[in-house]
């Protein structure tokens, strides 16, 4: 459901009481990035970038291990050295989460630059999606990805969508346990999967999926918030992506307004104010952005002090940004 004006004024008033924190981000467009040279930071610099500069919480997932809450999605980056250099420029100012996918077809791009990082594996959370390229099966899938992503194993692996799981669900899902027993991935999980197809999954299930990786951005989280909740219900986190939709893809909507105003108010970016709203839904934040090193620090307050206030008065993380909740 599209938000009301009414409603929306409402949270702008809201809103407004909330003092200026910090100056936005650079948010890279679809084109590529001017040449610059190879990223070559130590393990020590870039985790004390990770640490202090982009301070997203791991979240706990149900089988023990945790995912950054925030991850670099290579969706749109299409192959070649313009996405190596992305996914350099990702790790160099922070992100620790990797995610790409067979679809894709930049797996070995963001491999390439996962090597050239100069960090250990375990200093990076790597997700990869099963998306039936070239006719393969789960089994040849991964160690394709695997190849291509010169790794020994990826943290989270997803089946990218219902209708790949041939010739059903209960028998995908067991060839996705087979490949954690062998340890081949760490964590297995869906992607696109609503409730009917989790309750399909759930009920033949050994391991339960760790995360289920879906649409999610205001024009859509009433018809999405049920597959979250049931996810909540079940111990399966969700992961977002294209949250930044309505700005990029459908300007002129019910949204424009009330995320222009808030982010004029706070002088931050309109697409800091989305991903903001994002991470207070409790997912995983899949997105393409850079922060520009100048303001990478203080931009980061602008969920940690807008929350807080709106945590004081109404005891609820996200009653600041409602307008574009429903």
């Amino acid at each position: 459901m599209i938000p009301t004006a009414k409603f929306i004024t409402f949270t702008i008033l809201r809103f407004s009481r909330l003092q200026p924190v910090a100056p936005a981000p650079t948010f890279l467009g679809h084109s590529p990035p001017p040449p610059r040279s190879r990223c070559h930071h130590s393990r020590q610099a870039v985790q004390q970038i990770t640490e202090t500069e982009m301070p997203w919480d791991l979240i706990k997932l149900n089988d023990g291990t945790s995912i950054p809450s925030i991850a670099f999605g290579t969706w749109t980056l299409g192959g070649g050295a313009q996405a190596t250099d992305y996914v350099e420029q990702a790790i160099s100012v922070g992100f620790s989460h990797i995610d790409t996918a067979q679809a894709y077809r930049n797996e070995e791009e963001a491999g390439k630059a996962i090597r050239e990082s100069g960090l250990a594996r375990e200093d990076l959370y790597i997700t990869t999606k099963f998306s039936g390229r070239d006719g393969l099966d789960i089994e040849t899938s991964i160690k394709n990805s695997l190849k291509y992503l010169g790794v020994d194993y990826v943290d989270l692996y997803l089946i990218h969508h219902p209708r790949l799981a041939t010739p059903d669900i209960p028998t995908a899902w067991a060839k996705m346990e087979k490949l954690k027993q062998d340890g081949l991935v760490k964590s297995i999980g869906v992607s696109n999967f609503g409730v009917p197809e989790l309750q399909i999954l759930l009920a033949s299930a050994k391991v339960k999926p760790a995360a289920n990786q879906i649409l999610l951005h205001p024009y859509v989280h009433a018809q999405q918030n049920p597959i979250i909740e049931f996810g909540n219900a079940h111990g399966i986190v969700s992961e977002a992506y294209s949250v930044l939709i309505p700005l990029t893809h459908q300007p002129g909507g019910a949204v424009d307004k009330p995320v222009n105003d808030i982010a004029s108010r706070l002088k931050v970016k309109p697409e800091q104010v989305l991903l903001a709203w994002a991470k207070s839904k409790g997912v995983v934040v899949v997105t393409f952005v850079q922060f520009s090193r100048r303001t990478r620090r203080r931009a980061n307050k602008l969920t940690a002090e807008c929350t807080g206030r709106a945590r004081r008065r109404s005891g609820s993380r996200d009653t600041w940004l409602r307008a574009i909740l429903v």
